[in-house]
């Protein structure tokens, strides 16, 4: 039995949540369009139920009023659940429900949790994005659009390589990794061009996850096309032998770059099983890359609504974090309410109470795991962000848990709000969307750190007020490259840490709210195109492989040709 079917009052016999997807009746997608005032003519319709938003239809409402927007996060991740995208679809029909015009900005699902650990990511049970298969799937060929441009640009690195080198570039020190959308550890350091002259000359490389690629950041933060083009051609392949950087404008590869992601930068509109307009669109991950959907996607929603509900990816130390300091900062947002996503059921985990004994009740373990929770609020407040807590229901949290809870963000003068929009859809979150209402208007956001900081500098800002880290520990190497970024006029950029999602510090068996520990850096890679330089911490990887029981394994076709295993 999995983990949600104890969720919200559901039993063992009742629907899954692909079940739960199937049998809901969907809106025509020009309906959908026209709740959120988006006119017929606009669509560029994939099907019956979802559709891009033409990009001349998102230029003409460039300076129009905006809404609210609101960030729904999450405490550090375990394998019990927390449901932030789950709850982000619940928050975004109660508050329509309540008569607030809202629209949700959501990331693309990447095949690579699909089939790895997750089995889907459009939340759960009545509160989803539909259609739930294709979202999770193929959708609108967005990811191998990013894929593909990724891959032109490796291929014509080797290609310059191979007729002369014009631009000079040094093939030890090429940079640019190729990109596939799937988990798969055998491609993450490989050797290429083997086989003969004809080939090319071998050379060390490797594969990213698309989700973590340069090309997904660009696409993610570009303003329209031509944004998007620029930051193409600033992306870095790699340099000379005097060190200078050679980019893909110097390799002529940024023009067929953008026609490949042309379409695909056009907004995907699809909708709640309740029949309220979500835009889905871009989809980097937020342990190795920033986390965010696409600011495209973000500004044209704020423009269309009275409040945007966006997620950011992992917990709140991660794509919150990066949400406030790099997508906002590059996008001119202001988040003015931040809802934390937690589970009695996970608070007991960074308690320290194995995945198999979570459904004893054990009120100590959550008065230890809550450290964590309340760790994330203080940080988010430290934004100048008004914090609501979402405390997702199972079955299994007794009242004792949920009053420990409760006391907890008491004390640090946080509402702790009870929501079973699982089970019950938008009436579940009703008292969430009135608390998150009743704090707009509180806040005063501001990044936590100034663009004139160093890089060591901004990274140890994060470290020690986010992360709580008692030193950071920077690999030689790694100052090394910081200190030559910094020379080359890329140090006023935002940091992006890298880093496991599973505690706050890079060892992801420091669970709850560890203080004092050593943030290791190993290496560091600027991301000129998107505008950040990423920092890797620990033993994260940037290619994730499978785990040994992959959710791929589940997933197949019925008799019928209907697919069976997504979640």
């Amino acid at each position: 039995m999995r983990d949600d079917e104890n969720r919200c009052g559901k039993n063992p016999g009742m629907s899954s949540d692909l079940e739960i997807a199937r049998n809901a009746t969907l809106l025509p997608i020009a309906e959908i369009a026209r709740r959120a005032c988006i006119p017929e003519a606009a669509l560029e319709p994939h099907g019956k139920y979802k559709a891009k938003v033409s990009l001349d239809f998102v230029r003409a409402q460039e300076g129009s009023k905006q809404g609210a927007l609101v960030l729904v996060t999450g405490i550090s991740p375990t394998p019990a659940g927390e449901g932030k995208t789950t709850t982000t679809v619940g928050l975004a029909d109660a508050l329509n429900a309540a008569g607030t015009r809202t629209i949700i900005c959501l990331r693309e699902p990447s095949l690579g949790p699909c089939f790895g650990v997750k089995g889907g990511a459009t939340g759960g049970g009545h509160a989803q994005v539909a259609p739930m298969e294709e979202i999770n799937l193929h959708f609108t060929g967005d990811f191998h659009a990013i894929t593909s441009a990724n891959n032109l640009l490796s291929a014509m690195v080797d290609n310059h390589l191979y007729w002369g080198n014009e631009v000079g570039l040094d093939p030890r020190r090429v940079s640019w990794r190729r990109a596939l959308d799937m988990n798969d550890r055998a491609l993450r350091q490989i050797v290429a061009s083997l086989g003969g002259v004809g080939n090319g000359s071998p050379r060390e490389e490797g594969f990213d996850i698309t989700v973590a690629s340069e090309v997904m950041a660009v696409f993610c933060l570009a303003r329209d096309l031509a944004d998007l083009q620029d930051r193409l051609g600033r992306m870095v392949v790699g340099a000379r032998r005097d060190g200078s950087l050679v980019t893909a404008r110097d390799i002529k590869a940024d023009g067929a770059m953008a026609v490949l992601l042309r379409d695909a930068l056009a907004p995907n509109l699809v909708q709640t099983l309740e029949g309220n307009p979500a835009l889905v669109h871009g989809g980097p991950f937020a342990n190795i890359a920033h986390g965010c959907n696409s600011l495209i996607a973000t500004r044209l929603g704020l423009t269309l609504a009275d409040l945007v509900v966006t997620e950011a990816g992992f917990g709140a130390d991660l794509g919150a974090e990066k949400f406030c300091d790099i997508k906002a900062r590059i996008g001119g947002l202001a988040p003015d309410v931040c809802v934390v996503v937690a589970t009695v059921r996970a608070l007991k985990m960074h308690g320290g109470v194995a995945k198999s004994a979570l459904g004893t009740e054990d009120v100590a373990a959550v008065e230890r795991g809550v450290v964590n929770l309340a760790r994330h609020v203080e940080n988010m407040r430290k934004f100048g962000v008004p914090v609501v807590v979402a405390l997702n229901r199972f079955t299994s949290d007794t009242e004792a848990e949920i009053g420990a809870v409760r006391i907890a963000m008491e004390r640090l003068g946080t509402e702790a709000v009870l929501c079973t929009h699982w089970s019950d859809g938008s009436a579940g979150a009703a008292d969430l969307a009135q608390a998150v209402l009743a704090r707009i208007g509180e806040g005063r956001f501001a990044p936590i750190y100034a663009d004139e900081l160093s890089l060591p500098e901004k990274i140890g800002v994060i470290a020690r007020d986010i992360y709580r880290a008692g030193s950071v520990a920077i690999a030689h190497a790694a100052e090394v490259k910081l200190a030559r970024i910094a020379k080359q006029g890329f140090g006023h950029l935002p940091v992006c840490i890298a880093k496991t999602q599973s505690s706050f510090s890079s060892d992801p068996t420091l669970m709850g709210a560890p203080e004092g520990h050593v943030l290791t850096v190993r290496d560091v890679r600027l991301a000129a195109g998107a505008g950040f330089v990423v920092a890797i911490c620990g033993d994260i990887m940037t290619m994730p492989g499978l785990p040994r029981r992959p959710a791929a394994e589940s997933i197949t076709l019925d008799a019928e040709g209907m697919i069976q295993g997504l979640f």
